[in-house]
């Protein structure tokens, strides 16, 4: 007879009252509530990012639903996070990151009209040397996706989708200072890429 025989048997765990039970109700019902106020708020943003970088409206839904669903099976630990927001664009952006590999693709800016909307009516105006530009318009292009992750989001964000600096800065996770100097420092790399004169905003000429 083993050391283990002379064991009393394990007690079983006490059953959940209705008290239990009622509780754990209202915490899943608050952070449905929760999760729901937060997807309400980020969720058309999302599909408009995605959408830039799947390159169509079909594949930009998938990618968000796959986000939301990541997101909602880890909404406690979210929560927990010391920047909700941040962690969000961070599951956001893993997923389009896995949509794009799976597919062999890169990220469609150049192909969405946004983009195209974007480079002639807000970017150029903040670059100064504009019919240069025009004249590259893919070398442009090129030259934000060679952006550092952060400056690229920002600029996506902010002239391609047209957020203000505000909610920009909510959807990252950042403080609005941090995004202005994300803005400044992308806007002279450009003009370096470009070899045009910093325009306004970039803290030079």
């Amino acid at each position: 007879m083993t050391a283990e025989d002379h064991q009393p048997p394990a007690r079983a765990a006490p059953a959940a009252t209705a008290t239990d039970v009622a509780h754990d109700g209202l915490e899943r019902r608050r952070l449905m509530l929760s999760f729901d106020a937060f997807d309400t708020s980020h969720h058309r943003l999302w599909l408009r990012y995605a959408h830039t970088q799947a390159g169509s409206r079909e594949a930009a839904q998938r990618i968000v639903e796959d986000a939301c669903r990541h997101l909602l099976a880890h909404w406690e630990h979210a929560l927990r996070r010391q920047s909700l927001t941040g962690y969000a664009w961070t599951v956001l952006k893993e997923h389009v990151a896995a949509w794009l590999a799976e597919r062999g693709l890169r990220p469609q800016l150049a192909e969405t009209a946004a983009f195209h909307t974007a480079v002639r009516r807000v970017l150029l105006d903040e670059l100064r040397d504009e019919f240069a530009v025009l004249e590259g318009e893919m070398g442009l292009y090129a030259a934000i996706v060679r952006l550092p992750e952060r400056q690229y989001d920002v600029v996506v964000l902010r002239y391609v989708l047209g957020c203000s600096e505000e909610e920009v800065a909510d959807c990252l996770g950042f403080e609005t200072a941090t995004v202005r100097s994300h803005i400044r420092y992308a806007k002279r790399r450009l003009a370096r890429e470009l070899r045009t004169a910093p325009g306004p905003g970039t803290g030079e000429g």
